[in-house]
């Protein structure tokens, strides 16, 4: 399903910016950071792979460019982006 097609208080940046960035899930994360899905694959169904493909967040923040690339659906920008979040992320800790 897309995004656009969720009733509006729904939607994980409506949602993030209503109740705030805790009141969502870590799909609902990921897709904001994403923005778009690929053909025949909606973000939050995008998210949703790339979660269960690196066993959650905690896999995900250990994931290289690289690996990303491998997994599909995340383009450079995407790749750059996430790498630079992730990061920030893990400094953080």
């Amino acid at each position: 399903m897309s995004i656009k097609e969720l009733p509006s208080a729904t939607r994980p940046r409506e949602k993030l910016l209503a109740h705030g960035a805790r009141s969502l899930a870590d799909v609902e994360l990921l897709a904001l950071l994403l923005r778009t899905g690929v053909r025949g694959t909606g973000v939050l169904q995008l998210a949703e792979r790339l979660l269960g493909q690196f066993d959650g967040l905690a896999g995900l923040m250990h994931a290289t460019p690289a690996e990303l690339a491998r997994a599909g659906g995340v383009g450079p920008a995407e790749r750059a982006e996430l790498a630079a979040v992730l990061e920030i992320a893990r400094r953080a800790l």
